[in-house]
C-alpha cells in the first residue's frame, strides 16, 4: 500500500466491513442451523454445521474485502 493511500477512516471502514460480514455470515449460519435442528429433531448437529459453513463463508467473504482493499478497487 502506498504512503498516500494512507487514510485512518479507510482502515476503519475495512475493519468494519470484515467485522460485519464475520457477524452475519456466523449468525445467519447459527439461526438456519437451529431453525433445521428444530424441523428434523436432530438437536446439535445442525447447528455445529452451520456455524463452520458461517465462519467458512465469513472468512472467505474477509479474504475477498482485503484484497479489493489492497488492489485499489
Amino acid at each position: 500500500m502506498r504512503n498516500e493511500n494512507r487514510n485512518p477512516l479507510k482502515a476503519y471502514a475495512l475493519m468494519s466491513a470484515i467485522l460485519a460480514s464475520l457477524a452475519g455470515s456466523i449468525l445467519i449460519g447459527i439461526f438456519a442451523g437451529r431453525w433445521l435442528d428444530k424441523q428434523w429433531g436432530t438437536e446439535p448437529i445442525f447447528l455445529i454445521i452451520g456455524l463452520f459453513i458461517g465462519l467458512a463463508a465469513g472468512i472467505y467473504s474477509m479474504l475477498i474485502s482485503i484484497r479489493k482493499f489492497y488492489s485499489g478497487d
